[in-house]
């Protein structure tokens, strides 16, 4: 069948991404132990794998897999988790499906491809129950507790006390001290919930994980500079760095939206910060502490 350059290019481009993502499908099943899960991976594999036979025998050429982005997506499933590598593909087929539709027209088979594209993600969802998820939401409390917290406590600090190192110690014991509490807390909260399917221990130690991970990339900036006011931009700055990371990944884990989740979030941690460093100053002016 004669094509045209364009359709040729277009033809490429999705057997390349086919072949690409069938290896990546194939190296993902042989890292999940549940049987059921991995037949599903080994089965979009091979439809993968038959999508770029069937655009090879219209572009005549053999493509090899990108190695690059297989490694990428491999070490994101085993880093962050199945669910979000295999959210974050989708993604990006969903983008494909657009290709298929106006391929149709020409080349019979591309309805039927996008159809089955539309089923693996369905066939998928139902993969995506692993641990990193289930206990996200206890990631989350450690996360936001930590940022709106110790982000405030530390805005507060920085005008009251104007010493690095005093600053960074008070923050640190701070921060010790409300993560041994959050860790608490969510251990008597998930052992009341009978029916939330999580360990109160794991779930505990997801929490106080999170919120001593942040206080540390947070605390970080007083350890190494001097000036006090450049240290809590930087505070700043790595919090908002922290909301962002983990808003995106919960936003593709999910399928919400990650300009709400962050908008919301980076406006909580630093509308707290900015009235705890008003607080500092209050309090330094009418106390009459000096440090």
């Amino acid at each position: 069948m004669d094509i045209s350059d364009d359709i040729r290019r277009t033809l490429l481009r999705l057997q390349q991404a086919e072949i690409t993502e069938y290896e990546i499908y194939r190296r993902l099943a042989q890292g999940v132990r549940d049987p059921g899960n991995r037949a599903v991976l080994e089965r979009v594999a091979d439809d993968e794998r038959r999508h770029a036979g069937i655009w090879q025998r219209y572009t005549g050429v053999e493509l090899a897999p990108r190695n690059s982005r297989v490694r990428w997506y491999w070490f994101l499933a085993r880093t962050l988790g199945l669910t979000f590598a295999l959210k974050l593909m989708e993604n990006g087929e969903r983008k494909a499906e657009v290709g298929y539709g106006k391929l149709s027209s020409e080349i019979p088979q591309a309805a039927t491809i996008a159809a089955e594209e539309e089923r693996h993600e369905h066939e998928l969802l139902n993969v995506l129950d692993e641990e990193r998820l289930r206990y996200a939401g206890s990631v989350v409390l450690g996360l936001s507790d930590a940022l709106v917290e110790l982000t405030g406590a530390l805005a507060g600090l920085t005008l009251a006390l104007r010493n690095t190192q005093l600053i960074a110690l008070a923050g640190l014991v701070t921060g010790l001290a409300a993560s041994l509490s959050m860790a608490a807390s969510e251990y008597l909260s998930t052992k009341s919930e009978v029916d939330s399917g999580k360990i109160p221990w794991k779930a505990s130690l997801y929490t106080g994980t999170a919120y001593l991970l942040t206080v540390a990339f947070l605390i970080f900036p007083y350890l190494v500079l001097s000036n006090y006011l450049l240290c809590f931009a930087w505070t700043a700055v790595n919090a908002v760095i922290v909301i962002a990371l983990f808003t995106f990944y919960i936003a593709v884990a999910r399928d919400l939206s990650f300009r709400t989740r962050f908008l919301e979030m980076t406006g909580l941690s630093l509308g707290v910060a900015v009235l705890s460093f008003g607080i500092g100053v209050a309090v330094r002016h009418f106390l009459g502490v000096d440090v």
